[in-house]
C-alpha cells in the first residue's frame, strides 16, 4: 500500500487546499402558520440547508439508533414528543390520508408510481422520500414537484424556531436530520392542504420515525433483501419483521411476491397485528384482462413496483369512496381465495383505468434506471446499492446495451463509475458487476466537487475526505483482485459499461495490471466525469479541466481512446448519493 498512501497523501493535500474554505387544523397550528416568512439574508435557502446539516446526517442518525436499540420504542416516543413540540399531535396526521410504503428495493419507485397515478385523478398529492439526489427539498414534493426554495426556507425556519423554544439544560431541542425533515414534511402537507400523502419509510419500518403514523389508508411492502444489517438484522427474515412493523390493525396492506421465508414473516406479522395483508398478482395478470402497460421507468424489476403501486392506488380510491373512479374487479372470487403455497389472499385482478395507465407511463423518478443520451456519450444512472438491486441494475444495463448496439463496427468504450458507502459489502457488489466487462472501472467519493462552497445540499459532515478516498482505494483493490482472478480463469463475460465526463483530476491510479480492465480513482465526481467524457458531452462542459488530469499513463492513454471512440457507455451505480452528484453536473436543471 506504500504507493497508494503516497498518491493519497498528495491528493489529500491538494484536496485540503481546495476545500479549506468550506468547512391541521387546531389553534397551535394556525398560530404557527401565521408567522411571517423570514426575510433576513441569513435565512435564505442555503443557510437553512446548512443549519439543517448541523442536525446530523443519515450516518450519524444510524449510529444514534444503534445505541438506542435496547429500547427502540423510545425512539418512536421521542418522535412523538418532537411532533407535539412542533405544534401537532399524532392524531393530526390522520388528516393526510397517508399511503405508507416500506421495502428494501423499489420502495421509492413504488411511491413514485403511486403518486403519479393518483395525481392523474386530479388529487393534490404530497410525497415524502429519501434520500435526495441534488437538493434536499426533493424529499418533500407537492404534486410531484419539489417544494420551492422559498417554501422550504419558510417551513424550515418556522419549525426550527418552534423547536428552539424547548431548549433547556436537560433536553435536546432539535431532532436529528431525518426526523426533522419528517416533521417538516408533515407540517408542509397539512398547511398546503394535500388530498393525500405518499410516505416512504426511511430505514426498516417498525422503529422508523415515519411510523408515528397511526392510521394510514393503506400500506405497501416492496421487494425485500439485505441492507442496513447492523440495524435491521443479518437475515431477510429479520429484516421482514422490521418492515412488517408498519402494519396497522384493520388497515389493508399489500406486498409483492417475496422468498418464502420473509413472506411467511410478513404473513405472521400481519396476523399478529390484525392487518389484512394481500399478495399482489403480477402485472401480466392485469395486462391479460386489459391492454399492455407502458412504464415510465425502465427495467424488468419495475414491473413488480408498478403492480404494487396499482394495488395501493386502487385501494386508496376505494377506501376514500372514489367508487366511480375505481376499476372493476375482474376476478373477485379468485382474489378472495388464499394462495395455497403462501397462505395469503391474492389482491384483486382488475382492468387498470385510463388514469392509471397514463400514471404508470408518465412516472419519472430520476437516478433509477435513467438514461441520458449525450452525443457519443450515454450515461446509465441507477442508485442500486444492495445485491438484489445491483443484480437488477446489471440486467437492465445489459439489455439497454443490446438495444443500442452499433451496427457500423465503430469502437465502443464501456466504463463503470462506482462508489459504495456504509456497511455494505462493496466486494460483493463489484463481483456482480463483472459480467458487464468494462474497459475502465472508475471510483470516486460522493463529493461533487472538491470545494463544496455554495452547495450545502450535498455537504456531509460525518466523514472526512481521507476516509472516503481510502474507501475508494479499497473498492479499486477489490475490483483489481476480481479482475485478476477473472483473467486467470478466462471467465470474462461481455456486456458494457457507461460513459462519463470530460477531463478529470486523477487521485490514485492503480499501477498497470495484466488484466483487461484498467482502474482509476478520482478525488471527486466532477473530475471523474471530466476524464470519462473528454469534452464530448455537449451539456457537461466544465470551464477548465485540472492540469494533472493525464498524469498517469492509464489516464493518458485512456483519454486518447475516449476521444476517438465511436460511443462511450457509462454505468453510474453503487450509491444514490453518487448518482445524485453526477446528475447535479449532467443535468443542470435539477439544481435550478
Amino acid at each position: 500500500m506504500s504507493w497508494a498512501r503516497s498518491h493519497l497523501c498528495s491528493a489529500l493535500s491538494l484536496a485540503a487546499v481546495s476545500a479549506r474554505g468550506a468547512t391541521m387544523e387546531g389553534a397551535a397550528y394556525r398560530w404557527l402558520s401565521a408567522w411571517p416568512a423570514p426575510q433576513e439574508p441569513s435565512m435564505e435557502y442555503q443557510d437553512a440547508v446548512r443549519t439543517l446539516n448541523t442536525l446530523q446526517t443519515n450516518a450519524s442518525c444510524l449510529e444514534e439508533v444503534k445505541r438506542q436499540r435496547s429500547d427502540p420504542q423510545a425512539q418512536l416516543e421521542a418522535m412523538e414528543v418532537y411532533l407535539a413540540r412542533s405544534g401537532l399531535q399524532v392524531e393530526d396526521l390522520n388528516q393526510l390520508k397517508i399511503i405508507h410504503v416500506t421495502g428494501t428495493k423499489g420502495k421509492g419507485s413504488t411511491c413514485a408510481f403511486t403518486e403519479r397515478i393518483l395525481r392523474n385523478y386530479g388529487l393534490k398529492t404530497g410525497f415524502f422520500s429519501s434520500p435526495h439526489l441534488v437538493q434536499v427539498r426533493e424529499r418533500i414534493r407537492i404534486n410531484g414537484k419539489p417544494i420551492s426554495p422559498e417554501l422550504f426556507t419558510k417551513y424550515f425556519w418556522h419549525l426550527y424556531q418552534q423547536l428552539e423554544e424547548f431548549k433547556d439544560d436537560s433536553h435536546i431541542s432539535m431532532p436529528s436530520y431525518f426526523r426533522f425533515l419528517t416533521l417538516m414534511a408533515f407540517h408542509v402537507f397539512l398547511q398546503e392542504k394535500v388530498d393525500l400523502a405518499v410516505v416512504e419509510v426511511g430505514i426498516g419500518g417498525a422503529f422508523d420515525c415515519t411510523n408515528i403514523i397511526r392510521k394510514p389508508v393503506v400500506c405497501g411492502v416492496s421487494s425485500l433483501g439485505i441492507d442496513h444489517t447492523s440495524l435491521l438484522g443479518d437475515t431477510v427474515e429479520k429484516i421482514a419483521w422490521q418492515k412488517g412493523g408498519i402494519f396497522k390493525p384493520g388497515v389493508p396492506a399489500f406486498t409483492v411476491l417475496q422468498p418464502e421465508g420473509p413472506l411467511a414473516v410478513l404473513r405472521d406479522r400481519a396476523q399478529q397485528i390484525s392487518c389484512p395483508l394481500y399478495l399482489c398478482p403480477p402485472l401480466e395478470a392485469l395486462e391479460q384482462v386489459g391492454l399492455p402497460l407502458s412504464l415510465g421507468l425502465e427495467g424488468e424489476h419495475q414491473r413488480h413496483n408498478a403492480a404494487l403501486a396499482l394495488q395501493l392506488a386502487r385501494c386508496w380510491l376505494e377506501q376514500q369512496n372514489y367508487h366511480d373512479s375505481c376499476p372493476t374487479d375482474i376476478q373477485e372470487l379468485k382474489a378472495s381465495k388464499p394462495s395455497i403455497r403462501w397462505q395469503l389472499p391474492l389482491a384483486p385482478v382488475f382492468r387498470p383505468t385510463p388514469h392509471m395507465r397514463r400514471g404508470l407511463r408518465d412516472t419519472e423518478w430520476p437516478g433509477r434506471t435513467q438514461v441520458l443520451q449525450r452525443g457519443p456519450v450515454t450515461w446509465y444512472l441507477d442508485g442500486a446499492h444492495t445485491t438484489s438491486s445491483v443484480q437488477a441494475c446489471v440486467h437492465w444495463y445489459c439489455q439497454s446495451l443490446e438495444r443500442s448496439r452499433r451496427t457500423d463496427g465503430g469502437h465502443e468504450v464501456h466504463i463503470l463509475l462506482f462508489n459504495s458507502t456504509g456497511d455494505r459489502d462493496s466486494a460483493a457488489l463489484l463481483k456482480l458487476l463483472q459480467p458487464c466487462h468494462f474497459d475502465y472501472a472508475v471510483f470516486c467519493p460522493n463529493v461533487t466537487e472538491i470545494s463544496s462552497i455554495g452547495n450545502a445540499d450535498q455537504q456531509n459532515f460525518t466523514v472526512t475526505l481521507d476516509q472516503v478516498l481510502l474507501r475508494c482505494l479499497q473498492h479499486q483493490k477489490h475490483w483489481n483482485c476480481l479482475a485478476e482472478k477473472q483473467a486467470s480463469s478466462n471467465l470474462w463475460g461481455s456486456c458494457g459499461p457507461e460513459s462519463a465526463r470530460p477531463g478529470s483530476l486523477l487521485l490514485a491510479p492503480h499501477p498497470p495490471q495484466p488484466t483487461s480492465t484498467s482502474s482509476l480513482v478520482f478525488s471527486c465526481i466532477s473530475h471523474a466525469l471530466q476524464w470519462i467524457s473528454q469534452g464530448r458531452d455537449p451539456i457537461f462542459q466544465p470551464e477548465s479541466p485540472p492540469r494533472n488530469l493525464l498524469n498517469h499513463p492509464t489516464a493518458n492513454s485512456g483519454a486518447s481512446i475516449l476521444r476517438e471512440a465511436a460511443a462511450i457507455h457509462v454505468l453510474v451505480t453503487g450509491s444514490l448519493h453518487l448518482v445524485g452528484g453526477a446528475l447535479r453536473l449532467l443535468d443542470p436543471s435539477m439544481s435550478q
